[in-house]
Parts: structure tokens; sequence; C-alpha cells
């Protein structure tokens, strides 16, 4: 994950996605979950399960890929 934050900055966008398939909505998960304590938006723990979960998934997925899908 570092290393595709690193890239982030860099400017190499499609490069961190490969490298870390989840850094792009880790960062929106992050970046709302900031907004929502400072405002308290009426549904945002809906909103924040919902990243949550498809963050896991989005793990786990590229998990399976790379161990077991690509030699």
């Amino acid at each position: 994950m570092q290393r595709s934050i690193a890239l982030i900055l860099h400017g190499d966008l499609v490069a961190a996605f490969y490298m870390y398939p989840a850094i792009y909505s880790l960062i929106a998960l992050f970046s709302f979950l900031l907004l929502h304590l400072k405002f308290h938006f009426k549904n945002g723990h809906r909103i924040i399960l919902g990243l949550f979960l498809l963050n896991i998934s989005i793990i786990v997925i590229s998990f399976i890929i790379k161990t077991f899908l690509i030699n």
C-alpha cells in the first residue's frame, strides 16, 4: 500500500491501481470518514459501512486473483 501511495504522489495513477487495487476506494473511505467526523452526515454510517464492505471485497478478490489465477 505504501508503494501505491508513492506512485500516486508521483502521478502514476494506473500503476498505483495495479500495485494495490483498493487504494482509491480506501482513499474515498478515509476521506468520507474524516468528513463525517467533522460534519455528522445524516446517513454517514451507512455510507461508511458500504465503503468498508466494498474495500474488503476488493482486497479479497485481488488477493484471490493474485494468488490463484496469476502465475
